[in-house]
């Protein structure tokens, strides 16, 4: 794969870093993003394939990068379709601190130890080269404002800032809204973005641990996009149908 393109796990969370702070967005859900956007490099790569609501691997051959690489062998290890929420749910602690050292291998960023209230040791990290993370910016914000459909890497980078909770830091405020909405709608322009984006949200809305429940009667009317599936839904968020547990959670670790 070499290092000529940056990957959208790198992307999203060089979005998610903040220049003041040297901290990232939304650390909890970030790790979900980070799983899911390494499921939507690895498809962009020919390495694996989606299956209904499930990922495949089509290709077990490296792509030289080592982290997507551990994710590609856990993947293939399965050995049958893996459903992407039970996947990108699955217990994966410390994904972001493992592509911020990845970052900072590949000089992207600096770490800058620090102490918390003068005692707890903390790190912060500031990136090297600011025109990068301006021109990943720059991609969603002619997305957004132009109405042109971006390209697959752009729609699913912005299919998981939104998934993730990124769109307030982003785009903050009341002033932000209506780019914080078109930052929702770009979801739609990738199918694997799409499929990854829905399952982080349902990751984080307990979808993925809701056993499937007799559909109830069809009644007309529906839920807005992104809302939470109610009580007794057969389909969560995005439209990713439920199935009955077959066996754990994938259990997928992340090197």
């Amino acid at each position: 794969m070499g290092r000529s393109r940056r990957t959208i796990p790198e992307e999203l969370l060089l979005l998610a870093l903040d220049p003041a702070t040297g901290t990232t967005a939304q650390p909890q859900s970030l790790d979900l993003g980070l799983a899911g956007a390494q499921l939507v490099e690895l498809a962009l790569a020919g390495r694996i394939a989606p299956d209904g609501d499930r990922i495949a691997v089509v290709m077990p051959r490296p792509t030289g990068d080592p982290t997507l690489d551990s994710a590609l062998e856990l993947l293939r290890r399965r050995g049958s379709p893996v459903r992407a929420v039970h996947w990108i749910g699955g217990p994966r602690l410390g994904l972001r601190q493992i592509y911020l050292a990845h970052l900072e291998r590949c000089g992207m960023v600096h770490a800058v130890a620090g102490q918390m209230c003068g005692v707890l040791p903390t790190t912060r990290y500031q990136a090297t080269d600011t025109a990068i993370s301006r021109e990943i910016r720059a991609r969603l914000d002619s997305a957004i404002r132009t109405g042109v459909p971006p390209d697959p890497r752009t729609a699913a980078l912005a299919a998981l800032a939104h998934a993730v909770g990124l769109g307030k830091h982003l785009y903050p405020g009341n002033e932000g809204r209506s780019s914080r909405s078109r930052l929702r709608d770009l979801i739609r322009h990738d199918p694997m973005g799409g499929l990854v984006a829905h399952a982080v949200m349902d990751v984080q809305n307990g979808v993925a641990a809701q056993p499937r429940r007799a559909p109830a009667a069809a009644a007309g009317g529906g839920r807005p996009a992104g809302a939470a599936a109610p009580a007794g839904s057969t389909r969560p968020t995005g439209g990713v149908p439920l199935q009955p547990r077959r066996g754990a959670m994938a259990r997928a670790a992340a090197h």
